[in-house]
C-alpha cells in the first residue's frame, strides 16, 4: 500500500502464453490495485518459432480462446474474473451478436461469478484478417 507520497509502480504483464507484443505495448498493466488488459484475440498459446495462430475459423473457437488469454493475463497480475468491471467486446460482424451472448452467458455461468462485469459490444472491422473477435478488460483488485 502506498500514501501521498509514494508513487505506485507499474508493472506490464506477459503471460508465457502470449507472443511478445509486436509494438511497444503490454499484454496487462497493473498500477496499484487496477489492472488494463489490453485488447486480446483468440490466437492459440505461443509457439517460439511459429507466427501467431488463430484457435480457429469460427467465433465460438475465437471467443473461447480470447477469454481464456484475457483471463491469463488477469491470473499473471493476482487477479480473477471476478475483479473485472469492464469488459469490451469487439465484432468484425453484426451477425455474430446472438452467437456471441449464447458463448459469452454460457462461459460466465460456468465462472461461478459473485456478479458479472459490464460489458459493451461493438463492431470494428479493423482487425486482421480471420480473426472475428477481439476483448479487453479493465479490473480492479482488493
Amino acid at each position: 500500500m502506498s500514501d501521498a507520497t509514494t508513487p505506485l509502480t507499474k508493472t506490464a504483464f506477459t503471460p508465457a502464453t502470449h507472443t511478445t507484443p509486436p509494438a511497444r505495448f503490454s499484454h496487462g498493466v497493473r498500477k496499484g490495485n487496477i489492472l488494463q488488459v489490453a485488447g486480446q484475440v483468440g490466437f492459440l498459446p505461443a509457439v517460439e518459432g511459429r507466427a501467431p495462430t488463430p484457435a480457429g475459423p469460427t467465433l465460438r473457437e475465437q471467443t473461447l480462446q480470447t477469454l481464456a488469454n484475457v483471463k491469463a493475463i488477469l491470473e499473471e497480475a493476482g487477479a480473477g474474473w471476478d475483479d473485472v468491471m469492464m469488459m469490451r467486446v469487439y465484432l468484425t460482424d453484426t451477425g455474430h451478436f446472438a452467437e456471441l451472448n449464447e458463448i459469452y452467458d454460457q462461459y460466465f455461468a460456468e465462472q461461478d461469478l459473485q456478479a458479472p462485469p459490464a460489458a459493451r459490444t461493438t463492431v470494428y472491422v479493423g482487425l486482421p484478417e480471420g480473426l472475428l473477435v477481439e476483448i479487453d478488460a479493465l479490473a480492479v483488485l482488493g
